[in-house]
């Protein structure tokens, strides 16, 4: 067997060091990294309904029991008027007193209410007597001139009862007692016009004489 002499020793150990320094530890190659998989973002929700909204509808107010149509007509012609109302369980009365402001007469003062209000409360321009209807009895005096149930023959619209009375001269004051027969307990209101012929009379402050009036 032969001995590798000095050189040949130097050679190979040159071999060894340079292996090493041409091959150092290698490091671990990187890993490829996972593919990034896009994620599919929610479609947004508006908090608004998608319903449309219903509109409201406005009701009209609805007109009040025992009410009276506005006539078609006015008359210019000013009076004042006040309604004092008596009645108790049964009967009683009702007093219309009306003073005119007009500079020429009234002929004819026509009080108007609803017909339907003899359901409730009976109006009449008098109190029934025997005397008023047995033969011989004294004459029979009325001071209203006219009663009428519409529609009647001068225009009196149907569903109202119209009562006149006059002449009313200017200045003068005239006071109407109703006899009042209660039909129903209980308080009742009702609409009551005061007219010229089928023309609206007025009051002092430019309106139509028409009245609301509570009996209790």
């Amino acid at each position: 067997m032969r001995r590798l002499n000095a050189r040949g020793m130097l050679a190979v150990l040159c071999l060894a060091i340079s292996a090493c320094v041409a091959n150092p530890n290698p490091s671990p190659s990187p890993s490829p990294s996972p593919s990034t998989v896009p994620t599919a973002t929610p479609p947004s929700t508006s908090s608004a309904s998608a319903e449309p909204s219903e509109s409201v509808a406005v009701t009209p107010t609805p007109e009040p029991s025992l009410s009276l149509e506005p006539p078609a007509a006015t008359d210019p012609r000013q009076i004042e008027v006040s309604v004092a109302t008596d009645v108790g369980e049964a009967n009683g009365e009702v007093v219309v007193t009306v003073t005119s402001h007009a500079d020429e007469r009234i002929d004819e003062i026509v009080l108007r209410w609803p017909s339907e209000l003899n359901g409730t409360l009976l109006l009449r321009p008098f109190v029934p007597s025997e005397d008023r209807i047995r033969d011989g009895g004294p004459p029979l005096v009325q001071e209203w001139t006219k009663w009428v149930v519409g529609p009647g023959e001068r225009g009196e619209p149907a569903g109202t009862t119209s009562l006149g009375y006059g002449p009313l001269l200017p200045g003068a004051t005239l006071a109407i007692a109703l006899d009042a027969n209660r039909i129903l307990p209980g308080s009742v209101a009702f609409d009551l016009q005061l007219l010229a012929g089928e023309g609206l009379l007025t009051l002092a402050d430019g309106g139509g004489a028409e009245l609301r009036v509570r009996v209790p």
